[in-house]
């Protein structure tokens, strides 16, 4: 990593702590720019893209996937796409992406599943209210509890037996 990429790094994360989105894109746009090959910096632009209001959904996304192709083995980066994915109504990607987080970070994967469960449970039905019968609120509350037993460790037998 070049040095002046650091500097615009160090000065983005400063300015994504005291909430100064506006600032902390242009820095981590400059270190994208002087290290292409940074997943740093193109993850701290996505983080500070979401609180920049010009900053389109599918450019925030694509940032995102930029830091996760240049540094596939990070779960912080599927974690902060699961995130917005779930944002976004698009809960396959989401799912996928915490799944992927969970893989690459074994020890902490019931936190990536219990917020998939609990993110899906509250978005869910927010996102999919046109269509929501009975069947459709079935299905979100059963992928939703399935996934906070995975996250506890319960199988759906031993969850019938103990409730």
């Amino acid at each position: 990593m070049t040095s002046a990429a650091e500097a615009d790094i160090a000065a983005g994360e400063q300015a994504l702590g005291q909430l100064d989105y506006d600032s902390a894109y242009k820095h981590f746009d400059k270190a994208t720019k002087a290290d292409p090959a940074s997943a740093l910096a193109f993850f701290g632009k996505a983080e500070a893209a979401l609180g920049v209001p010009k900053v389109e959904p599918d450019e925030i996304m694509g940032l995102y996937k930029k830091a996760i192709e240049l540094d596939g083995e990070n779960p912080q980066y599927r974690d902060a796409l699961a995130s917005f994915c779930v944002d976004l109504g698009r809960f396959n990607e989401a799912e996928e992406q915490y799944n992927a987080a969970a893989k690459l970070d074994d020890e902490n994967a019931p936190f990536y599943w219990s917020e998939f469960a609990v993110q899906y449970a509250r978005k869910a039905p927010l996102i999919m209210e046109q269509f929501l019968d009975d069947k459709t609120r079935d299905m979100i509350r059963q992928k939703a509890l399935t996934y906070a037993l995975k996250a506890l460790g319960v199988e759906k037998e031993d969850a019938k037996r103990l409730l």
